[in-house]
């Protein structure tokens, strides 16, 4: 089941509570943001159109992050985007990537939305829904949730004629389910994403090249491995023949100051050792 959010940009009234509530319910250090609401003004004085401009992670259903990170540090669970920052060695392609310039490099680290991952597995809803005071934020199933920006657009008609659904199908389906009060264009959003050349790149060349790379490197790896543990093998064997004459050797060595105990002088006569 593909889980989503709902983001109603006709209802946000720009107070950033879901900003400080993401921060504090996900524990985030000082300076680590997975939401910036900014406001936004159109048109020409004086027929001005204000708003707020609501930025986050999208949760791509065909995520260019996802698709470059080489570690999996971004993975797709439930139809969102999670992160494993542990994973992350910092590489910055996701920033490269992403269409909507969403994650950042935090502390060496890649950052953005998870979704609330272990609130939301332990039974909860995210942070930033369950803190708006507008009903501009809503988390559910994505089948419900289309339906309702579908029915949240129909109710704005007549006083917003631009209005319409985002993220149906941009990215292979967002899992951020946008109501626009305008076009996308005039939003800020790509009508149409397109993800850099470099990272189709990467998806078509680099990254299996380097797959086969790997692997081979293991195949040695493995190869030299084993050709090692047979060549230690060998060794001891020598070691160990090596040793065993040594003892012998020692065995049949005449004891210091005399003959071994127990036989005679080369005049027939007892050993001293053996007559004290």
């Amino acid at each position: 089941m593909s889980q989503a959010f709902l983001l109603d940009l006709v209802q946000c009234i720009g107070c950033n509570g879901c900003t400080v509530a993401c921060s504090t319910g996900n524990t985030l250090p000082e300076g680590m943001q997975f939401i910036r609401v900014t406001e936004r003004v159109s048109g020409t004085f004086p027929d001005l159109t204000g708003g707020f401009d609501n930025h986050r992670c999208y949760h791509c259903a065909d995520a260019a992050c996802v698709n470059v990170c080489p570690t999996g540090a971004l993975f797709q669970e439930d139809g969102l985007t999670r992160l494993d920052r542990d994973t992350c060695i910092g590489c910055s392609y996701c920033v490269q990537s992403c269409p909507w310039d969403v994650p950042v490099i935090f502390e060496g680290k890649a950052s953005k939305c998870d979704g609330c991952r272990s609130t939301v597995n332990a039974g909860g809803t995210p942070w930033c829904v369950a803190t708006c005071p507008s009903d501009a934020l809503m988390f559910g199933t994505r089948e419900e949730l289309l339906a309702e920006a579908y029915r949240r657009v129909g109710a704005v008609r007549d006083k917003y004629p631009s209005a319409q659904v985002y993220g149906e199908r941009q990215a292979g389906g967002l899992g951020m389910v946008v109501v626009l009060p305008d076009s996308p264009t005039a939003m800020g959003l790509p009508e149409d994403p397109q993800v850099p050349l470099a990272t189709t790149a990467w998806q078509r060349v680099v990254k299996p090249l380097n797959v086969g790379i790997t692997a081979a490197t293991m195949l040695v790896a493995g190869l030299a491995a084993i050709i090692a543990r047979r060549n230690h093998h060998s060794e001891m064997a020598l070691l160990e023949a090596a040793a065993a004459e040594i003892a012998k050797g020692d065995a049949r060595a005449p004891s210091p100051g005399g003959t071994p105990p127990g036989t005679t002088s080369p005049d027939g006569a007892p050993d001293e050792k053996d007559q004290r």
